[in-house]
């Protein structure tokens, strides 16, 4: 499992160091601009890219809506990383900017994931999107209280950078779809045999079950970092006088 963790930590090092080959030159060039007018921009383009989640059907115009959403995700993914790049180059970090990005991605989160389920044309089906959003959501939860507790976060399991390319993925493998004229690959089975299966209703599938398994994982290498901390450096234990 540590080797597991670390080849995971790794790989993330490396994705930022990539990332910030380009947008660091970049906030160089617009240190002009504020970190937290960045972090608010992804609200509006996150909800523009929803409702295209929301109204495509499987018409052209659907399929268009589908590459709109997919561009709009990935434009939200950017100012996502954007502004905490931003505000480390130009000295403006703080508490605030970073709970304000967090809770833009849970909000963003759980809008998606509720978008596609109940777009009528590909998924139809409540319980399926308020259950991939409710599993994704605790295994977000997960990672923030492991950070409230050993005060470093856990990005292990299906990350939010899985769930978003997933999500990418599907929206473009649902246009194809469009346009190509091809057809659901069935139906789920019960109690879901009403939901077709297909591009959209996958994602929901594989982020529920992603967050199932975010929630298992870290609350395992949550569990082993904690009962570390209580070893090595256990809480002050106050006992209260009894009144007779």
């Amino acid at each position: 499992m540590a080797t597991a963790w670390h080849s995971e930590c790794m790989a993330l090092q490396n994705l930022r160091a990539l990332s910030e080959k380009v947008t660091i030159p970049m906030a160089k060039r617009l240190s002009w601009m504020s970190p937290l007018a960045i972090t608010w921009m992804t609200l509006p383009v996150g909800l523009a890219a929803a409702l295209f989640m929301l109204l495509a059907g499987k018409d052209t115009i659907g399929g268009i809506m589908l590459l709109g959403a997919a561009a709009l995700l990935g434009i939200a993914s950017i100012l996502d990383g954007f502004d905490g790049t931003l505000a480390r180059q130009t000295g403006r970090v703080s508490r605030w900017g970073d709970y304000l990005d967090h809770t833009l991605d849970r909000v963003l989160d759980i809008t998606w994931m509720v978008a596609i389920g109940y777009n009528m044309a590909w998924v139809g089906s409540a319980t399926l999107a308020w259950a991939a959003a409710m599993l994704t959501m605790f295994g977000s939860y997960l990672g923030t209280q492991a950070q409230a507790v050993t005060g470093s976060r856990d990005y292990g399991g299906f990350s939010r950078a899985d769930r978003l390319a997933v999500t990418g993925i599907g929206l473009i493998l649902a246009a194809i779809h469009v346009f190509f004229g091809w057809g659901d690959w069935g139906h789920l089975p019960e109690p879901l045999g009403h939901v077709a299966l297909n591009p959209m209703s996958a994602i929901l599938l594989i982020s529920g079950i992603g967050g199932a398994w975010t929630f298992f994982k870290r609350f395992v290498q949550a569990r082993k970092r904690i009962t570390e901390m209580d070893l090595s450096d256990p809480l002050e234990q106050k006992v209260l006088d009894s009144e007779e």
